[in-house]
């Protein structure tokens, strides 16, 4: 006895049809998701307070960040130690006062970070922070 062997041509699925659910599938993911909007550092913005004197008690304490990326204080230039050593000081006098920084428009970020992280270091909580 012999063993027939027929060769049926061999079977290819077709991809059409899959490659139209993927991409309908693609412009229904695209046309329904929901971008997600990025949020930045939240910066407390106070209302303008009533200009007092500057020798007033409770004036703010406030630090300027220059174009040049130095630190000043009642129109001195002061280095980041005196920074911090000077919001110690007014923060254990008077812990209720906040901390105003100034930054210039040309200044490096990382500058107001430094003051801000001073200002964290000295014990001001963020809510005494105003960066303007």
């Amino acid at each position: 006895m012999r063993y027939r062997t027929t060769t049926v041509g061999e079977a290819k699925p077709d991809m059409t049809p899959m490659l139209d659910i993927v991409f309908i599938m693609l412009i229904f993911f695209i046309v329904t998701a929901q971008y997600v909007s990025e949020h930045g550092l939240h910066i407390n913005h106070p209302e303008p307070m009533i200009s007092e004197p500057s020798n007033s008690p409770n004036q703010p304490l406030i630090f300027q960040v220059s174009d040049s990326n130095s630190f000043i204080h009642q129109t001195r230039p002061i280095d980041i130690w005196s920074v911090e050593a000077l919001m110690k000081q007014k923060h254990t006098e008077k812990p209720d006062l906040p901390v105003v920084l100034l930054p210039s428009e040309n200044s490096h970020i990382g500058m107001l970070i430094r003051l801000v992280d001073g200002a964290k270091k000295a014990g001001y909580t963020t809510e005494r922070i105003v960066v303007k």
